[in-house]
This record gives structure tokens, sequence and C-alpha cells, in this order.
């Protein structure tokens, strides 16, 4: 008779202290990102102004590579062996990223979309060191691919308000 739990156990050569460790950080970054999703998408459906057409198709090309985004890190979590939060009071909790107040103004929403891509930046590096420390090279990479992604986007935003 085989051993129920047997094939329930992860053994992908990471403890679990350290699995825990990785899967508490990635929830931080999913709660970030789902943060700034939802707030680009809020910006793209209230935008307006002189740029209306720029910016509307810029912040719909940025939730919907958010919304990708938040498949690829919840799938981590879960590959990991963890659940992924998935409710807004989980996210209000983890997230270091505000919620838009009213209908900013064009150049308002740019500003706070810099912040938020800036804030996704600097939790996914907070997921390095035990990341590294545990060789999870693939959220290693994950979290290189959203940190490139992320200081891009926060560069290209920011070239607006000069």
């Amino acid at each position: 008779m085989t051993n129920k739990n047997a094939a329930t156990h992860i053994n992908i050569g990471i403890n679990d202290q350290d699995r825990k460790k990785i899967a508490e950080g990635l929830s931080h970054l999913l709660a970030d990102t789902y943060t700034l999703y939802l707030k680009t998408h809020n910006f793209h459906w209230n935008v307006t102004g002189p740029q209306f057409n720029t910016l509307h198709l810029m912040f719909e090309a940025q939730y919907t590579e958010l919304a990708i985004a938040v498949d690829e890190i919840a799938e981590r979590i879960r590959a990991l062996g963890f659940p992924a939060p998935g409710s807004y009071r989980e996210y209000i909790k983890l997230s270091s990223i505000p919620e838009a107040e009213g209908v900013p103004t064009a150049v308002e929403m740019i500003r706070q979309l810099v912040e938020g891509q800036e804030a996704v930046v600097r939790t996914a590096r907070k997921v390095f060191p035990v990341t590294e420390a545990a060789h999870d090279e693939p959220t290693a990479d994950l979290l290189t691919q959203r940190m490139q992604t992320h200081e891009k986007t926060a560069w290209m935003l920011r070239s607006m308000l000069e």
C-alpha cells in the first residue's frame, strides 16, 4: 500500500522553511502586482485630457502585462506548496502600494504608476536573499524578469513627467 501523503510531499531540493519564506515574499509581490494591476486598469478607464489616447493605450498594455504576471507569481507560490493569497482583504494587508483616491489628473496617474512600479521592484528585491540562499533559480528568474519589466515601465512612465 502506498503512502497517500508521498505524492503531496514536496521534495524539490529546497527545505520547507525556505520554501515558506520564499512563498511569503512572493505573496507580498503578488499583492503589490495585483494592486498595481487594479490601479492601472482603473486609470485606463478614467484617464482624460490631451494625452487620453496615448495613456489609455499605454495603461491597457501595462495592465494586460500585469494580469499575466499575477498568474505567474501565484503559480510559483503554488509550485512551492503554499496557497496563493487571492482576496482584496489579503492584498490590502500584504501590499505596499496604496489605492488611488478619487480620479486623479492624468499627470498624477502617471506619477502614482511610477511609484507603484518602483514599489514592486523593491518588493521583488526583498525576496532575493532567501531565494539565492536556497538556490531557488526558478524564483530568482521570475524575480529578475519582474524587476526588469517594472524598472523599464517606470522609466517609460517617468519620461512622460519630464
